[in-house]
């Protein structure tokens, strides 16, 4: 069994009693040391229930307290043996592709571009991800009306998040300084 394979089962309980799941593990030879990543993310049940809001992302205190656990859980395992590593607990970036009905409900409302299995990619907002599916809303172009596709999950090639410096639904995006900010020098 490799270490990797030895890894998971040791943090899987730990990680599941602060509600959180592993996405993936990742060792690799850092000189003398090994890097250990684990990617973790709140769990969401699988149920068949539609969702129109996005899951709410980890906080760096869920982060820690997860890092915590996992450090505490490797140390009791000795998965990883006499050899030092170093530990990276992190949640998945968007660089991540989507690829389970829980990543799709994390991320509604985000921008994402969907590359079906057969057709034309698209990009758009997902509107509701539910057991089977997703729902993507497609703005208007020049050339073409607003749409909404709806996606079976086997349809789907590929999914990937964009990146955005001001979504529409971010409440901090409209926010202004205000002049009690930045008091004037005198």
């Amino acid at each position: 069994m490799s270490v990797k394979d030895q890894i998971r089962p040791a943090v899987e309980a730990p990680l599941g009693d602060l509600g959180l799941l592993i996405e993936d593990v990742a060792v690799t030879p850092a000189g003398k040391r090994r890097l250990v990543r684990i990617w973790i993310d709140r769990a969401v049940p699988d149920g068949s229930d539609d969702s129109t809001t996005p899951t709410a992302p980890l906080s760096l205190d869920e982060v820690a307290d997860a890092t915590r656990v996992v450090s505490e859980a490797l140390d009791e395992a000795e998965a990883l043996g006499e050899q030092p590593y170093t530990l990276e607990v992190t949640s998945p970036g968007v660089d991540r592709p989507l690829t389970l009905p829980r990543h799709y409900r994390r991320n509604v409302g985000r921008l994402v571009t969907v590359t079906p299995t057969e057709g034309e990619p698209a990009t758009g907002r997902i509107a509701r991800a539910g057991h089977e599916g997703f729902t993507l809303e497609v703005p208007a172009t020049k050339k073409t009306a607003a749409t909404t596709v709806d996606f079976p999950y086997a349809a789907v090639a590929r999914s990937q998040v964009q990146v955005e410096f001001s979504r529409p639904s971010d409440p901090t995006a409209s926010e202004t300084a205000s002049d009690e900010n930045f008091p004037e020098e005198n």
